[in-house]
């Protein structure tokens, strides 16, 4: 079982940014690809970026270029840092692991999730 918690949301401007953290505990998180995903109101939750263990990324095509997602094995933590934020950006962010070596953007092939961190990008 791992554990994930998020922090870090909040409401910015548009143009803003925002650092986001994931907290893993309860298995060994450097065995573990990671991803963070977003869900808006009245959508289905959607691939952001993930991070494998060799520390290859991935990205959505919407947020390239203005995302980053990097993570620290030595503190269990992946982070998401999301600069020249949008409106569209607004929606509740999730993280997610999956053991293994293969990033994926489907969100049912993930098998564990947080709890969720709400970010609000006003215009």
């Amino acid at each position: 079982q791992v554990h994930l918690v998020e922090s870090g949301g909040g409401l910015v401007q548009a143009g803003g940014s925002l650092r986001l953290s994931c907290a893993a505990s309860g298995r060994t998180f450097s065995d573990y690809v990671m991803a963070w995903f977003r869900q808006a109101p009245g959508k289905e939750r959607a691939f952001v970026a993930s991070i494998t263990l060799s520390r290859g990324t991935y990205y959505a095509d919407s947020v390239k270029g203005r995302f980053t997602i990097s993570r620290v094995n030595a503190n269990n933590t992946v982070y998401l840092h999301m600069n020249s934020l949008k409106p569209e950006d607004t929606a509740v962010y999730y993280c997610a692991s999956r053991r293994g070596t293969h990033q994926t953007m489907d969100a049912p092939r993930w098998d564990y999730w947080g709890q969720g961190t709400q970010v609000t990008v006003s215009s």
